[in-house]
């Protein structure tokens, strides 16, 4: 390397924070993701190496911290104050001319932009590096969010000062934090998958991300920030208009709204407003209106402020996007992953430009808490533009046989028995193996690599064979063979080539292991790492299929939630008719009933890997691993036992070392497996 190393960690650092802004800010992205990955762990490595030149600035940074148990108090320098609000034309011509005879002018240049609806947040930089972050709070005291912040990827962690005359000794810029409209969509979907609470709108989980006292959290959000301001400044000068300063921000790399205008009077105001109004759902983020502001900063001044508001700014809000309607009836559906949501049918309403039938009503406990019934008039919002969902009813227009209604004990797609567990608000379908609901998710999952390993069996070709009827259960694709081969190759994208290799690739699927098979069903909570307990510990299928909730509890690492499951699970005859035929089709493994009792070597020990291995692959180590007992995990904790450390080892290592945790290099690791090798067979 002909760079110095702290030269080297300065040019990544600079890469990476350009091609962060590219990506996240421009949306014109420079380079690939594998490109920008292999940027960012050099400079991981680099960091971890070489502790003494991390700084809080470096792109590292944004992964998240340790949890806090509080956030800290931050009294704001210049006060954040509200907005007054307007919501008819009326009021925005009084605005118009309560400034144009204050200032005593004929018209007004005025700024004006979109209204986000996100959290309102105060960013100090130092020298042009990002030094605290601060919520609005009450206007005059806001809460240390810093950490959280430093997550958020188009949020410069150092201004491109490079780019201005002057350097920049001291600066607040004020803006929102935000979470555009295809994440919002994308974390509901886990949120569901998960059985957690969905959130209403993107603002709720925007600020609920950002106020996590655990940042890596906030960090696994893909919150956004905008800039719609500065505040105090020292050591230099601002433009003199508003405008201009958001064009000074942006030359610093800080993210401003592309759709802000300068426009002049009334007319200009109105206009603005319905342009907006037209584009607000073409918008990657939520907007509830546009703000109006006086553009030039000395006019501001003159204006100045009344009770704890800018008499030179104003909040144009578009209409709340809420109808009201009648419940029709409340049906259920049932997910990929078999959640239960409950839906109300609607009498059709137009809302946010459309006509809603339906509307989530997220999970019975939901449904309890805002006691919603059948024949009820209700509110009817749509939240994030996405999802309606009922807001609230109106107990005043309820009707005297307005109905309760009480979730399903069985799922209404299959029959199966439905199940929640005590940490859960969500009902579950059982029937994973054969409810159609979760048909193409249970076969993708029983495909998977890690699991049965078909490989070519993706989610199109999934979609095609359900929707034909020629699979319905994992077992039906060792059916396949009975077909014509042109059936198959007639298929999208297949041929007769691609279906041979996909019949090849099923037949060779029947030679597994007890613990691929057991992670193929689906059970829920029963990962992969899980599965292999389970296989070592029952030695056969038919082991363990009938262990009750107290031997399956004998398991290392098997609590009763995971017991339950698995007892749910065989108690569906269907589920285990379709274990029946699978095991019939031919799929079989070894049987290890002896090994099962043996005390192997390492057994409980816990390793993490990390880095090349020049000798074997990861997968590879990680089986020879396990089969003398050991278990494999991701991360590094204070259970961790030893953590092997290939070339180019990265954060890991290093939290290893400070937990004081045994690490063994390749040769180590080498002779390790070689002496328990052959204890494990000489006993």
């Amino acid at each position: 390397m002909s760079e110095s190393v702290p030269q080297r960690i300065a040019h990544l650092r600079g890469e990476i924070e350009r091609h962060n802004y590219q990506y996240h800010t421009l949306d014109a992205p420079l380079v690939t993701d594998a490109e920008f990955d292999a940027m960012f762990r050099e400079l991981q490595i680099l960091e971890i190496q070489y502790p003494s030149l991390a700084t809080p600035d470096s792109p590292t940074q944004r992964v998240g911290a340790v949890p806090l148990l509080s956030f800290a108090k931050v009294v704001h320098r210049s006060p954040m104050l509200s907005l007054n609000n307007a919501f008819n034309e009326d009021e925005v011509r009084a605005f118009d001319v309560r400034t144009r005879e204050t200032l005593g002018v004929a018209e007004v240049e005025y700024s004006v932009e979109p209204k986000f609806d996100g959290l309102a947040v105060t960013l100090t930089y130092r020298d042009g590096i990002f030094v605290q972050g601060a919520t609005r709070g009450d206007g005059e005291v806001g809460e240390d969010v810093t950490h959280n912040l430093r997550t958020v990827r188009n949020l410069p962690l150092r201004l491109d000062s490079g780019r201005l005359t002057k350097p920049i000794p001291f600066i607040e810029i004020r803006g929102e934090v935000l979470m555009f409209k295809v994440d919002f969509i994308a974390l509901n979907r886990q949120q569901a998958d998960r059985g957690d609470r969905l959130f209403a709108n993107p603002r709720n989980a925007a600020a609920g991300s950002l106020r996590q006292l655990n940042s890596r959290i906030t960090s696994s959000r893909h919150l956004s920030f905008l800039a719609y301001g500065a505040g105090a400044v020292e050591g230099f000068m601002l433009p003199e208009t508003h405008a201009e300063q958001l064009e000074y921000l942006q030359k610093l790399s800080v993210p401003v709204p592309q759709e802000r205008r300068v426009v002049h009077g009334l007319e200009g105001l109105l206009a603005y407003y319905r342009e907006i109004g037209e584009l607000r759902r073409k918008l990657p983020y939520e907007i509830d209106g546009v703000v109006y502001k006086v553009n030039n900063i000395s006019q501001q001044i003159k204006l100045g402020y009344v009770s704890r508001a800018p008499r030179f700014a104003l909040a144009h809000k578009f209409p709340a996007e809420e109808a009201l309607t009648t419940v029709l009836d409340i049906e259920v559906q049932v997910g990929r992953t078999g959640a239960l949501t409950p839906v109300a049918r609607l009498a059709p309403v137009f809302v946010g430009g459309v006509t809603v039938t339906n509307a989530t009503l997220h999970n019975e406990e939901e449904l309890r808490r805002k006691d919603i019934r059948i024949g009820d008039t209700v509110s009817v919002r749509r939240a994030g533009d996405v999802i309606p969902e009922v807001a609230r009813i109106l107990l005043e227009r309820r009707p005297a046989n307005a109905r309760e209604f009480n979730m399903p004990r069985t799922c209404p797609v299959c029959g199966a028995h439905v199940t929640k567990q005590p940490d859960e608000a969500i009902w579950r379908c059982s029937g994973g193996l054969f409810c159609p609901a979760q048909r193409k998710q249970a076969l993708l999952h029983f495909a998977s690599r890690r699991a049965l390993d078909i490989e070519g069996l993706g989610e199109k070709l999934v979609d095609q064979l359900v929707e034909q009827q020629l699979v319905l259960t994992p077992a039906d694709l060792y059916n396949l063979y009975k077909l014509n081969l042109q059936t198959l190759a007639q298929l999208e994208r297949m041929g007769e080539k691609s279906a041979q290799n996909l019949l090849d690739a099923i037949e060779h699927s029947k030679q597994t292991t007890l613990a691929r098979f057991i992670y193929a069903l689906g059970i829920r909570n029963v990962g992969e790492a899980t599965a292999k307990e389970l296989a070592r510990h029952f030695a056969t299928l038919d082991n363990f299929m009938t262990a009750d909730e107290t031997r399956l509890q004998l398991v290392p690492d098997i609590g009763p939630i995971v017991a339950q499951s698995i007892s749910t699970f065989f108690a569906e005859p269907h589920n285990i008719e379709v274990i029946t035929q699978l095991r019939a089709a031919g799929v079989q493994w070894p049987e290890q009933a002896e090994k099962a009792v043996q005390v192997l070597p390492l057994n409980a020990k816990i390793f993490v890997l990390t880095g090349t291995l020049a000798s074997m692959s990861r997968d590879e180590a990680k089986l020879r691993l396990e089969t003398l007992g050991a278990r494999v995990t991701g991360s590094v904790s204070q259970k961790t036992d030893y953590v092997v450390a290939g070339a180019e080892a990265g954060t890991k290592l290093g939290k290893a070392q400070q937990l004081n945790i045994a690490v063994l290099d390749e040769q180590q690791f080498l002779q390790l497996l070689s002496t328990n090798e052959i204890s494990s067979a000489s006993g």
